[in-house]
């Protein structure tokens, strides 16, 4: 009788939090909450600095390999008409696939932000598919004057340039992601009540977060607070012309999303025409010289990077050296210590040796004393 077959293993369902969008729009804010919910940081996370005290929470393993994509298309972060598209290489799926692994691992619930996955969906995409990883989309929706005037703050762009920007990134995140379970975040309501945008997120993902209990809420809660809004939308987009009016379109139906009402595509469909009216006339000339000014700080930054290692090795040795010479100082005291107490020994054999002498001696009159008193018996 043979034995029935064993029962297949069971696997876990995996499902990865995208959080997409343009950069300096609150991407961090939900990628923190979303993690203290108990979705999972990669392990290589990009720390915070003066433009973002409280962390980016960006794999910047991934970051460099994203630049890489985009630098490797002729574009860059910052190009207003940097949504490649087209077909992805062979090379580049398998090398995003094995960064992915290497970062996330074999979570359940991977959580990957940064700006620039807006503009590579399609790669990263078949990187959760080559995993049977679904995807869940989280997209904030932050008023493009104010991203202006973060970016302004931090990067020096013009007003024009940054909210050009801001809607080539929203239009690419709302495009690549209209067939997967999303929400968009209103970012100032999400500051000032994110229990009913995790609310509106659950119901939009048909899921619950996987792990909001009270002591992650209370976290949440001391994270969000007010002075992550460091910009407002201040002015009137309309004041830059077409490029504002158009902008203004999709904040204005990314909002209506936001609030739960049904995404009108027409204003979004108007903007990407534009978009492609300029890049054919403009793409030529911009897209070229934001690469070679992408690259120029790419090597910047590993200029920089190498000069402070060298420095840090530097130090490193002067230290050594520096702890070494102490050490011989230290063992030439005590080499000097040793010699006199070498030369104290030398003094005390000395004397013990003429004390030898004297014993011997005085032992050779006794000899002489007891041989003289047996010849007189």
């Amino acid at each position: 009788m043979t034995n029935p077959p064993a029962p297949p293993a069971k696997t876990i369902a995996r499902s990865a939090y995208l959080v997409l969008g343009m950069h300096r729009s609150g991407t961090s804010a939900v990628t923190q909450l979303l993690a203290l919910a108990g979705a999972s940081l990669p392990s290589h996370v990009m720390p915070g600095d003066e433009h973002n005290a409280k962390g980016y929470f960006e794999p910047w393993r991934i970051a460099i390999f994203n630049d890489q994509q985009l630098q490797a298309a002729g574009s860059a972060w910052d190009d207003p008409f940097a949504w490649p598209g087209g077909p992805v290489s062979a090379e580049a799926a398998a090398e995003a696939l094995a960064l992915f692994r290497s970062e996330f691992g074999r979570t359940r619930h991977p959580l990957m932000k940064d700006p620039r996955v807006s503009l590579l969906l399609p790669l990263w995409r078949g990187v959760l598919e080559a995993q049977s990883i679904s995807a869940r989309c989280v997209i904030p929706v932050r008023h493009p004057l104010a991203v202006a005037g973060s970016l302004a703050r931090r990067d020096g762009f013009p007003v024009i340039k940054s909210v050009l920007l801001w809607t080539t990134y929203m239009l690419a995140a709302e495009a690549g992601s209209r067939d997967l379970p999303r929400a968009f975040v209103d970012y100032d309501r999400l500051l000032g009540d994110w229990r009913g945008e995790v609310d509106r997120i659950e119901a939009c993902h048909g899921a619950s977060l996987p792990r909001l209990t009270k002591a992650a809420a209370a976290q949440i809660d001391e994270f969000l607070t007010p002075e992550l809004r460091h910009n407002s939308g201040q002015g009137r987009l309309e004041d830059l012309g077409a490029i504002g009016l158009a902008a203004k379109g999709v904040y204005d139906g990314l909002c209506q999303a936001a609030e739960g009402g049904q995404l009108d595509p027409r204003p979004l469909n108007a903007a990407r025409a534009l978009l492609s009216d300029l890049k054919l006339q403009m793409g030529p000339f911009v897209s070229p010289v934001t690469h070679a000014l992408d690259v120029a700080r790419a090597q910047l930054a590993d200029a920089r990077r190498g000069r402070e290692f060298e420095a840090g090795r530097a130090a490193e040795l002067l230290s050594e050296a520096e702890a070494l010479n102490a050490a011989l100082k230290g063992t030439g005291a005590e080499l000097h210590k040793l010699r006199l107490a070498l030369a104290a020994s030398s003094r005390e054999i000395e004397a013990l040796q003429d004390n030898l002498a004297k014993g011997q001696l005085n032992l050779l009159e006794v000899s002489h004393a007891l041989d003289a008193a047996l010849a007189q018996t």
